[in-house]
């Protein structure tokens, strides 16, 4: 079976948009997009180029892989979805993450 992108870019960006609770004139606001394109796309009317298509997938913490290859079984999404957010933080943010999760294992013990 031959898998398209198109098959799948739509539906992959509409429910992480979802799933961010992010409107589409919200999401479509931060990519410098027109709502029109960015209902295109998710309807798998448009595909968007490149450059485009990579800031979508960033700002949504998409895993490339649902996109490229969906037939991939995933590893435990919810981890890989902090591990894409923790790449987009800065130096400070990163030590009140770190604090966090220290000392909530520490709880935890």
């Amino acid at each position: 079976m031959e898998h398209k992108v198109a098959d799948t870019l739509g539906p992959v960006i509409k429910q992480a948009r979802q799933e961010m609770e992010l409107t589409q004139k919200e999401l479509s606001r931060r990519l410098g997009i027109s709502r029109t394109y960015l209902i295109h796309i998710e309807g798998s009317l448009k595909k968007p180029k490149y450059d485009l298509l990579f800031r979508i997938i960033r700002e949504l913490n998409i895993d490339p892989d649902s996109i490229f290859y969906p037939e991939k079984p995933s590893k435990d999404s919810r981890i890989e979805d902090i591990v894409r957010m923790l790449y987009r933080c800065d130096d400070h943010s990163l030590s009140i993450i770190r604090a966090a999760v220290k000392a909530e294992t520490e709880i935890k013990v």
